[in-house]
C-alpha cells in the first residue's frame, strides 16, 4: 500500500528529520549542482498557489549555518524546462501575491535519485513516498494562525482605503486656517466695486491632477475665500484648488463610487454638495471631509443648484422625468416636479428663487416643445413650456448678473437670449454664434459686470462675446480637447478658469 507523507512547518517530526539529515549535507552537495536544491523545496510538477508571503526553507538540504533563502520572483525564473539552472540571483527577494511555483519533473527525479543514493534511510523513505504522488503535486500546510492573518489583510486594506477616501494622501489637509486665509491678491479688491472686465491673455496656472474629464468648476462664492476653486470630474473625485496664489490642489474628496457629474459650493463656503452617476447625493464638510448629508437618489444625477435665498434647500435633476427639491435639515424631499421628459440637463433659479427653469432633452420632429420649462417653486406647477421652439437641446443656462435676462446654450452651435420675466420671450435680434457645442455639455457664463459672455467650445477654444452687440471680441486657444466650462472670478477682474474633457484646468489672466 502506497501513501504520501507531507512535511508540516510546525510539526515535531519535521524538526527530528532535520536533525537526522544535517550530517549528510556534504554528500548531497557533491552530487547536486551548486545551490540548485538550497533555493527551493522538492515539489512535484504542477503549480502551488499561495496568497501570502512566506519563506521556502529546504527541509533536507539545510547548510551548516542554518540559514534559509527567501524567494520573491515569478515562477518563470525557476525551472521551465529540464535544462534550466536554478542558481538565479533573483531568488534572494521576497515575493507576495497569488503566484505559481513550478519545477521540472526531470530535475526533480535527478535530485531525488541523487539524494536517495547519498542519504540515510529516513530521507530515502520520504523521497520514495513523494515520488508516488508526483503527478498530483503537494500542497503545503499553512498554520491556522497564518490563514487568519492572511484572511484579515484584505479587510484591513479596505478599511484603510475607506479612511483615506476623503482626502488624497499626496496633498495636505484643508484646515480652518486655510479656509480663513485671505489671499493678498484679493484683499485690495474687497472694499471696492468690481472693475471693468478685460479679456485674459496669459496662462497663469496649469492644473492636471484629474485622471478623467472635468465636468464642472466653480469659484467659492464667499468673496474672502474666493481663491478656492471647486472641480468635479469623471474620475469619481472632487477637488478643491488654490487657483489664485499657488495653483495647488488643497484637498481631494472621493465619496462617490461613479463619475461626479455636478458639484456646488454652499453659500457659506464650508460645504460642498455633489451628485453623480452612482445616484448618490453628498453634502461634504470642506475642512474635515465628512459627509453631513447623504442620500440615495432614484436616478443618476446630472445637475444640482442651491436655492438663492434658502441655503438649506437645493434642486437636483438627472436621468428621470422628475426634478426634486431637497431639504438638508430633514434629509427629505420637499417637492417633486414632473414633466414628460427623459432627462434634465440643467437647472436655473430666477431672481428671488420663486421660479426656476429646467432644460430637458425633449425634442420633437418639428419643434423643441418642453425643451425649456418654467416652474413655480412653491406649488410645483408648470408656468410655461413654450419658451424655446427650435429643434435643439440646451445643455446649460446662465442668468445675467444685472439685467432680467438669461442665456441658453444650444446644440445648434449658438447661444440664445431670453427674458427672465413672463412669458420668457426669446430675443430674435441677438444670437451668439461662432463656437461649437457638438453634443458636449458646454457651459456659458457672464462676467461679473455683465459686459462679456464667455463660453467654451468643442474644439478647445474659449470665445468671448460682447453682451450688447453679440459680436466675438476674442478667441482663446485654451485646450486641445473640448473646453466644457469657462468662468470669471467673482472678485479679481479678468481672472478666468477653464476646464476640458482631458481633465485639465487652466487659470488665465
Amino acid at each position: 500500500m502506497s501513501s504520501s507523507l507531507v512535511a508540516y512547518d510546525d510539526s515535531d517530526s519535521e524538526a527530528e528529520t532535520e536533525k537526522t539529515e544535517v550530517p549528510n549535507t556534504s554528500s548531497r552537495h557533491t552530487s547536486l549542482p551548486s545551490s540548485s536544491v538550497d533555493r527551493v523545496q522538492y515539489f512535484a510538477p504542477g503549480s502551488l498557489g499561495t496568497k501570502c508571503t512566506y519563506e521556502m526553507q529546504p527541509t533536507e538540504n539545510t547548510d551548516s549555518s542554518g540559514t534559509s533563502t527567501v524567494c520573491e520572483d515569478p515562477p518563470e525564473h525557476y525551472a521551465q524546462n529540464s535544462n534550466t539552472d536554478l542558481t538565479s540571483p533573483c531568488c534572494r527577494r521576497a515575493y507576495s501575491g497569488h503566484t505559481a511555483l513550478r519545477m521540472s519533473y526531470k530535475n526533480y527525479e535527478q535530485t531525488s535519485s541523487s539524494s536517495t543514493n547519498s542519504g540515510n534511510g529516513i530521507s530515502q523513505k520520504r523521497i520514495h513516498k513523494d515520488s508516488t504522488t508526483a503527478i498530483k503535486g503537494i500542497r503545503p500546510y499553512i498554520p491556522k494562525r497564518l490563514r487568519q492573518e492572511n484572511s484579515s489583510m484584505p479587510e484591513k486594506k479596505e478599511s484603510d482605503q475607506r479612511d483615506n477616501s476623503d482626502c488624497s494622501p499626496d496633498v495636505p489637509s484643508l484646515t480652518s486656517q486655510t479656509l480663513r486665509k485671505i489671499s493678498e491678491l484679493i484683499k485690495p479688491y474687497l472694499g471696492s466695486k468690481y472693475k471693468l472686465t478685460e479679456v485674459p491673455k496669459s496662462l497663469i496656472f496649469y492644473m492636471s491632477k484629474h485622471s478623467g474629464p472635468v465636468n464642472e468648476i466653480q469659484w467659492c462664492p464667499v468673496r474672502e475665500q474666493s481663491h478656492m476653486l471647486l472641480s468635479a470630474s469623471m474620475d469619481k473625485t472632487i477637488k478643491v484648488w488654490d487657483a489664485v496664489d499657488t495653483g495647488c490642489c488643497l484637498k481631494t474628496y472621493s465619496c462617490h463610487s461613479c463619475a461626479v457629474r455636478a458639484a456646488r459650493w454652499s453659500s457659506c463656503g464650508r460645504r460642498i454638495l455633489s451628485g453623480g452617476f452612482d445616484s448618490m447625493l453628498h453634502l461634504t464638510d470642506v475642512e474635515t471631509g465628512k459627509q453631513i448629508f447623504s442620500s440615495k437618489n432614484e436616478f443618476r444625477i446630472s445637475t444640482l443648484k442651491f436655492h438663492p435665498t434658502e441655503s438649506n434647500i437645493f434642486i437636483c435633476g438627472g436621468f428621470s422625468p422628475e426634478v426634486k427639491a431637497w431639504d438638508i435639515r430633514t434629509s427629505k424631499v420637499l417637492r417633486v416636479y414632473k414633466a414628460a421628459v427623459q432627462q434634465t440637463l440643467d437647472v436655473l433659479f430666477l431672481p428671488e428663487g420663486r421660479e426656476f427653469l429646467t432644460s430637458t432633452d425633449a425634442v420633437s420632429r418639428d419643434s423643441a416643445d418642453r425643451t425649456i420649462i418654467a416652474w413655480d417653486f412653491q406649488s410645483a406647477a408648470k408656468i410655461s413650456n413654450q419658451i424655446f421652439h427650435e429643434r435643439y437641446t440646451c445643455p446649460s443656462l446662465t442668468l445675467h448678473p444685472k439685467e432680467s435676462m438669461f442665456v441658453a446654450q444650444t446644440n445648434g452651435n449658438y447661444m440664445a437670449l431670453f427674458s427672465a420675466q413672463r412669458p420668457y420671450r426669446i430675443n430674435k435680434k441677438k444670437r451668439y454664434e461662432g463656437h461649437k457645442v457638438e453634443g458636449f455639455a458646454v457651459g456659458c457664463e457672464f462676467s461679473p459686470d455683465g459686459t462679456l459672455l464667455v463660453t467654451g467650445s468643442s474644439d478647445g477654444k474659449v470665445f468671448f462675446y460682447n453682451y450688447h452687440t453679440a459680436r466675438i471680441i476674442r478667441t482663446l486657444s485654451a485646450h486641445k480637447e473640448a473646453c466644457v466650462s469657462a468662468i470669471f472670478h467673482p472678485v479679481l477682474p479678468s481672472l478666468l478658469a477653464t476646464c476640458d474633457w482631458a481633465g485639465e484646468i487652466k487659470i488665465w489672466q
